[in-house]
């Protein structure tokens, strides 16, 4: 059977997960060839450079990990050279650039995969599922509370675009997903409490941000850089006909009662662990997507949108008020993308 033969760029912590998918978990992917100058573990691959991993011949994908200043040339340069795309998100932190990279990539023909992960875990389709099927009814309300273990390094924070468009563009994207619908306002409230690093980056680390729908439901999302219990992840949908909800993941569910109390197990420590399983399927889903010439599962234009609403979060919070996201956009929206792109 074919293989879709992958070269990956960056070898830091995802990259590594990826690379990891590719060579262990996903039977219908080769990889060709890795491109990281920092990255000194022996390996049976060769180490090119950027340039040259693109170029290469055999090469039909290639799986971008490196910094975010990088993602939008690396997109350029593999939409000229004819390779399919999956890049880690965000894409870039320009509205006009993301634009400009994805009439590139719909002139080339070739495809582009955004890494959202959460989209792929099993727990968060369930509840996708529930809504698409009508079980939750007229959805009112989605909850979404998403807060790392600790803060990152500061030289991360000041390269991350900030937490808007680093961390809660997650949340943002699962949010378009799991209610089926376009947000239309955005209002944040935001503060840097728990890290110096955050303070000295110019950046927050703790908001809450309220979603308004093109229909009037809303989405309520709460973040923190620092959760001393571990990844709290959590999220719910309520409706009409009910309730549905998934909490944190755990390495076991065990419950001790004594004389203190009732005691369980933290939730696992951070993402690498948390998602797992999502990590492995959504590269499955974008080699699928490659090999059987289907669309892709996350496009470029679902990028494009969560990064438009964490801009327009990051606008509320300087500005203080609702923000509609066609008044943040309009201006660039309707005259740079093809109609073949959003449609």
């Amino acid at each position: 059977m074919k293989k879709v033969k992958v070269g990956v760029i960056g070898m830091g912590r995802i990259g590594k997960i990826h690379f990891g998918n590719l060579k262990h978990q996903i039977n219908d992917a080769e990889v060709v060839a890795i491109s990281d100058p920092f990255y000194q573990d022996p390996t049976e691959f060769p180490n090119l450079s950027p340039e040259e991993l693109i170029q290469h011949p055999e090469i039909e994908a290639v799986i971008i990990c490196s910094p975010t200043d990088t993602h939008a040339a690396y997109i350029s340069m593999c939409a000229e050279a004819g390779k399919h795309i999956f890049c880690e998100k965000p894409h870039d932190l320009s509205i006009s650039r993301v634009i400009e990279t994805l009439k590139e990539v719909n002139a080339a023909g070739v495809e582009l995969m955004l890494g959202f992960n959460r989209r792929f875990d099993p727990n968060f389709q369930k509840i996708r599922s529930l809504v698409q099927e009508g079980k939750i009814g007229d959805v009112h309300l989605l909850k979404i509370t998403s807060r790392d273990p600790a803060p990152p390094s500061l030289a991360y924070l000041k390269s991350s675009g900030g937490m808007f468009l680093d961390m809660t563009i997650h949340d943002f994207d699962m949010a378009r997903y799991i209610m089926g619908k376009e947000v239309v306002e955005v209002f944040a409230k935001a503060g840097a409490f728990v890290s110096d690093d955050v303070k000295e980056a110019g950046d927050i680390d703790t908001a809450v941000i309220t979603l308004k729908f093109d229909d009037g439901s809303m989405a309520v999302i709460d973040n923190c850089r620092k959760a001393v219990y571990g990844y709290d992840q959590r999220l719910e949908v309520f409706g009409s006909k009910g309730m549905a909800k998934v909490d944190n993941n755990k390495p076991d569910t065990h419950i001790l009662y004594n004389d203190l109390g009732a005691h369980g197990a933290l939730p696992l420590n951070f993402f690498m662990e948390r998602y797992t399983m999502s990590y492995q399927i959504e590269l499955n889903r974008f080699i699928e997507a490659v090999l059987q010439k289907k669309p892709m599962p996350v496009s470029g234009v679902d990028g494009l949108k969560a990064m438009m609403i964490a801009l327009a979060a990051k606008q509320s919070v300087v500005i203080n008020r609702p923000v509609a996201i066609v008044e943040f956009s309009e201006d660039k929206i309707d005259q740079l993308i093809p109609e073949q792109i959003i449609s």
